[in-house]
């Protein structure tokens, strides 16, 4: 099992979870993380779809709901990297959901490291005007 490691990707310290890590199958896992970031002094976590629990694309079971609140109530970033795909297609409120916290800047569900470099590039910007 590979360590989860720290990386700078557009000028932003993220801790970069390794894709056969332990599973977020939960609150508790989410508060180990944060506490994680904590430790490093970053506020981002780089999250691969792999390590996410199937249960946390079922939004009627509200584990992404729980999970996401965490990463906002500690005030930290969380970028969910990887192919969603499947899931955004099965459900319309999954979907939904996913354009709602990509709307924002805190977590974010990206396809792969160009879109996320991209993304950190214009909220870079916005931020010097």
């Amino acid at each position: 099992m590979m360590a989860d490691t720290l990386t700078t990707i557009q000028g932003v310290q993220m801790l970069v979870c390794a894709p056969d890590g332990k599973k977020l199958t939960g609150e508790s896992e989410a508060v180990e993380l944060i506490g994680e970031t904590m430790y490093h002094g970053v506020d981002w976590i780089l999250m691969p779809v792999e390590r996410l629990d199937a249960n946390f694309f079922q939004l009627k079971n509200r584990l992404a709901g729980h999970i996401i609140q965490k990463f906002v109530t500690y005030r930290k970033r969380l970028v969910i990297l990887g192919d969603i795909s499947s899931y955004v297609e099965q459900s319309s409120a999954f979907k939904a959901f996913v354009a709602e916290t990509n709307r924002g800047t805190q977590i974010w569900f990206l396809k792969d490291l160009t879109e996320l470099a991209a993304r950190l590039e214009h909220m870079q910007q916005r931020e010097c005007q």
